[in-house]
């Protein structure tokens, strides 16, 4: 039977922390579940993180331009892809894909592919090409991020927050629109992959680092994080 593709738009923050430090255990059990859940092939797009933020300050230190900011924070979404790559075992001699094409003949002979943000577009992002990808396989998009789903608030800066577990393409997409696109912005999944999974009803979820929820979401079980569809 072939194989179910699951797109994932992994956090750059799940990958490194704030002072760019590696965050090992929580790759180790991510690793740890993709593999047990074989059933599946992934797609995991990786986000720059905080790399990413600082290559896109120091750039708007000496120039407005969106477009180099952009690429800045695309080169280290790459760069992280390739760790991830390495990290998990997989052949480094090919590299990362770069379109989609790559990353279906990848696919072809691996069940864990990594890749990080692909071609330049104006305002786009890893989750946005996350969300590209899932449409052109057509599969689910699962946004793991460091909160574990959507709220009314950032319970990161808010104490009293409402946990909203299933939420429709198009409120969510109100949410996500209500904010202006920025370089290297934190959001918990943005307006770029907001816009397609809503014109492509793809289903998608936000989970956070916990591992245990991904696992559990895979497997058919009970698990934290939020639903968008409908």
């Amino acid at each position: 039977m072939k194989k179910e593709v699951i797109v994932i738009s992994l956090g750059g923050s799940l990958i490194l922390d704030k002072d760019c430090n590696v965050n090992l255990q929580y790759i180790k059990n991510l690793k740890k579940v993709l593999k047990n859940n074989s059933k599946y092939k992934f797609v995991i797009v990786c986000g720059g993180g905080s790399i990413a933020r600082k290559y896109i300050s120091a750039i708007s230190q000496i120039t407005k331009d969106h477009k180099l900011q952009s690429l800045a924070g695309i080169s280290a979404t790459k760069m992280n892809a390739r760790f991830m790559s390495y990290f998990f075992g997989l052949e480094p001699k090919k590299g990362i894909p770069h379109n989609k094409k790559q990353i279906k003949k990848y696919l072809r002979k691996q069940d864990i592919v990594f890749c990080g943000a692909l071609e330049y577009n104006p305002s786009q992002t890893s989750d946005g090409t996350a969300a590209e990808i899932a449409q052109y396989f057509n599969g689910e998009f699962i946004n793991l991020t460091n909160v574990s789903g959507l709220y009314n608030k950032d319970p990161t800066k808010f104490k009293k927050v409402k946990f909203i577990p299933k939420i429709s393409w198009k409120e969510f997409d109100k949410i996500a629109s209500s904010l202006s696109f920025k370089p290297g912005q934190h959001f918990i999944l943005d307006q770029s992959a907001s816009k397609i999974i809503m014109n492509n009803k793809t289903k998608t979820l936000i989970i956070g680092k916990n591992t245990k929820d991904l696992d559990n979401y895979l497997k058919g079980k009970k698990f934290k994080g939020t639903i968008i569809k409908g």
